[in-house]
């Protein structure tokens, strides 16, 4: 049987996680890296994998079955989006939840007129919290949903922070309020505000006789980022950056606290712990990659998320062998 052709678009942390995540999952084939840098300044990533410009992606449509696109949320794929879906079927981490509505009509109309299958938003938030938000509201009716995330690294907001003038580098961490947790876990479906749920700790490396008042100032009350939350910017060196703060871990609590029926108190809770935030996430864009090419198969078009579709389309085996051993 013949492999799925997948091409990646983009070659930070996630795209280098998708290529390590091909590797677990001998039913596809890595066949091409699209870079909007000079190719020639980037090795192949996986034996037999040409890198090639973004310019050309037109003349390799008939050569990818999946493009993985790995872009950010913030700039990238709101314009990347809806013109890669007029070429390729597509797979996307978009992960601004207020803006996903406006993305996927941009999406969906794109891939309509071209014939194509566009899975956007994949990840496990938006993702696979998305779905335990789902199951648990559906089988719950009556009862409070709540997320809790991290402790881990926020990849929008340190690299936010890294914008801010006078700063070098950094990374922040979200970190959920133990007393806030609790407080649902013990059913008592508490009305909990942003700043209640969360605290935002930030490690930052500024640059040599930059005011880090001024700094700390325009961390803490940056709007959409931290102006809502208490947060603590520490400012330490880069050393202690690099050994203290390279990993990029990450997780969280999907919790549906309600009753059934009867008035029965019941409780749902789904949790991630994540020693790597790309490379999990990573891992769940390539698993969906499986199921957007068996629905394109199918003759479906236009957009989707994870909440159109099957889970055993996730998986490699034959329907009958999931049903045996997984149901």
């Amino acid at each position: 049987m013949s492999k799925i052709r997948i091409a990646v678009s983009g070659y930070g942390n996630l795209g280098r996680g998708v290529f390590a995540a091909l590797r677990q999952n001998p039913d596809m084939e890595p066949v091409a890296l699209f870079t909007r840098r000079d190719p020639a300044s980037i090795p192949s990533p996986a034996e037999g994998v040409p890198v090639v410009s973004v310019s050309e992606m037109d003349q390799w449509t008939d050569k990818v079955d999946v493009l993985i696109l790995c872009g950010g949320s913030a700039t990238d794929l709101p314009k990347q989006g809806p013109e890669a879906a007029g070429f390729f079927n597509t797979v996307d981490s978009f992960d601004t939840h207020a803006r996903i509505p406006a993305y996927f009509e941009s999406v969906d109309s794109a891939a309509k007129a071209a014939g194509h299958l566009s899975l956007i938003s994949v990840g496990w938030d938006p993702g696979l919290f998305s779905l335990m938000r789902v199951y648990g509201q559906g089988v719950l009716p009556e009862g409070e949903s709540y997320t809790f995330w991290g402790r881990g690294v926020s990849q929008g907001h340190s690299d936010a922070i890294r914008r801010v003038p006078g700063v070098l580098a950094g990374i922040q961490y979200t970190v959920p309020r133990p007393e806030a947790l609790k407080a649902v876990r013990a059913g008592e479906n508490p009305e909990l505000t942003t700043r209640e749920k969360h605290t935002r700790e930030c490690y930052v490396v500024a640059e040599e006789g930059a005011d880090r008042a001024a700094i700390a100032k325009a961390i803490t009350e940056m709007p959409n980022y931290f102006d809502e939350y208490d947060t603590t910017v520490n400012f330490i060196s880069m050393e202690e950056l690099k050994r203290d703060h390279a990993a990029m871990p990450h997780g969280g609590f999907v919790l549906r606290s309600g009753k059934s029926a009867n008035g029965t108190p019941q409780l749902v809770e789904y949790s991630l712990k994540l020693g790597s935030n790309p490379e999990f996430t990573s891992s769940v864009l390539v698993a969906y990659a499986r199921a957007l090419f068996r629905m394109k198969e199918a003759g479906r078009t236009g957009a989707m998320t994870v909440l159109d579709v099957p889970p055993i389309l996730l998986l490699p085996e034959d329907p009958a062998e999931v049903r045996a051993h997984l149901l």
